[in-house]
């Protein structure tokens, strides 16, 4: 009897020393890895969860009033702004306006305050009526402030959504902006928001000598900046006429990185409706400076090419006026041959292989580019190596130098992660 006890003794105090083992074992580990809660519920062995890494939200510097209201606090402030600067769903013109900043005036680039004009086409001085502020033309009589305009103005704040590319007009507006406030000795205060492209960098970079409103600084067709980075880069690098420095201060934005993929909650420009055609701009705009139509005067612009002959490809379309997007378009009411990329799965990267391969394709090669191409381009090279056969590849390595001193620019600018 007192052998089966003892016996029954030891088997118990064996099991003790198991289950302590088990347990020390455990915490050992939840120690190492402080990622892993132990959960010990009462009745079950313990559970191992890993907590969650969420990701934090993304915050536009326009909704980060505590940032930049403080600044504006009696001052009489000027808006440079279109249709994408918005705080939620309400425009920052209005939303200021309600909380008692003194608004003196809108300026507004090329599609105008509500981004509703044709490219190229001229934008109106005008009035709105909901803050019933005076609206000032950059894309009319002129696209630069004068002293005039900023004769009763303290601060401008500039807040417009940008894609990326070196030849989308809002950032040569930027520069002529900052160029006046330089000049004129005024603050401008920069709202940043997420660049669509701007997880990467490429292409060649501009050459001096083909500097125009689509195309002013020497960075490549896709700058991988937000706006606020560039304007840092376009400020300290002195690319400012004479090489003035405006009063410069960009309000960042929260919990952004150039690889977060973020998609615009509205169409940055009348052309560009939608996420396929905002990766496809970098490529394509350059086919605007060829006898090409990239599907303007269709409702899925930039997602399509074409040209009126049916040796082009097996795709057509047909041009029309469309009021607010493109009233008088290339081919208007012609049939065009070419390619459909709206069910393209595109990476997003620069690429010149539809270019050289309807250069190709194209009978007439002498009459395939305009003088529009070089200054898309920012080189007079890349029309030339394309009309000499040479390969994507071969061209990539003719530019490779000068993206790599870019990427070292980059950097010194760069406010937020890669």
């Amino acid at each position: 009897m007192v052998t089966s006890t003892k016996f029954l003794y030891w088997i118990l105090l064996g099991f003790t020393l198991l289950w302590m083992g088990a347990c020390s074992r455990i915490n050992k580990k939840n120690t190492e890895n402080p990622s892993t809660v132990i959960i010990e519920p009462k009745e079950a062995n313990p559970v191992e969860i890993q907590k969650p890494d969420l990701p934090k939200p993304l915050r536009l510097s326009a909704a980060l009033f505590d940032r930049y209201l403080g600044k504006l606090q009696g001052q009489r402030v000027a808006l440079v702004v279109n249709h994408t600067a918005l705080v939620g769903d309400t425009h920052l013109a209005d939303t200021l306006k309600a909380l008692g900043v003194n608004l003196v005036k809108i300026f507004a680039p090329e599609h105008g305050f509500r981004g509703n004009v044709d490219a190229g086409k001229k934008v109106s001085n005008d009035y709105d009526e909901r803050t019933q502020l005076p609206i000032v033309s950059l894309y009319g009589d002129n696209r630069k402030p004068t002293a005039a305009q900023l004769q009763e103005v303290d601060v401008v704040l500039f807040d417009i959504q940008d894609v990326g590319a070196r030849f989308y007009t809002y950032i040569s507006t930027l520069h002529l902006v900052m160029e006046a406030c330089a000049e004129n000795q005024k603050k401008i205060l920069v709202f940043d928001r997420p660049n669509p492209n701007g997880s990467y960098f490429d292409g060649p970079l501009l050459q001096p000598g083909l500097q125009s409103f689509v195309g002013m600084h020497p960075i490549p067709i896709v700058h991988g900046l937000t706006i606020g980075e560039l304007a840092s880069m376009i400020n300290g690098e002195g690319w400012l006429k004479n090489g003035v420095k405006c009063d410069l201060e960009v309000v960042k934005m929260e919990n952004y990185t150039h690889q977060l993929a973020y998609s615009l909650p509205v169409k940055p420009s009348p052309n560009l409706p939608n996420d396929l055609a905002i990766q496809l701009y970098p490529s394509l705009c350059l086919f605007e400076g060829t006898v090409m139509s990239v599907g303007r005067g269709t409702d899925e612009p930039f997602q399509m090419l074409g040209y009126p002959d049916s040796r082009m490809g097996d795709f057509s379309f047909e041009p029309r006026s469309i009021v607010g997007m493109a009233e008088n378009p290339l081919y208007k009411n012609q049939t065009c041959y070419g390619l459909d990329l709206r069910s393209s799965t595109f990476s997003k990267k620069f690429t010149l292989q539809y270019l050289i391969d309807f250069y190709q394709k194209f009978p007439n090669k002498a009459k395939f580019f305009n003088s529009f191409f070089d200054k898309l381009a920012g080189t007079s090279v890349l029309r030339t190596q394309i009309e000499a056969g040479m390969s994507e590849a071969d061209i990539r390595q003719t530019w490779q130098a000068d993206l790599d001193s870019y990427a070292q620019l980059r950097q010194k600018y760069l406010l937020y992660p890669d």
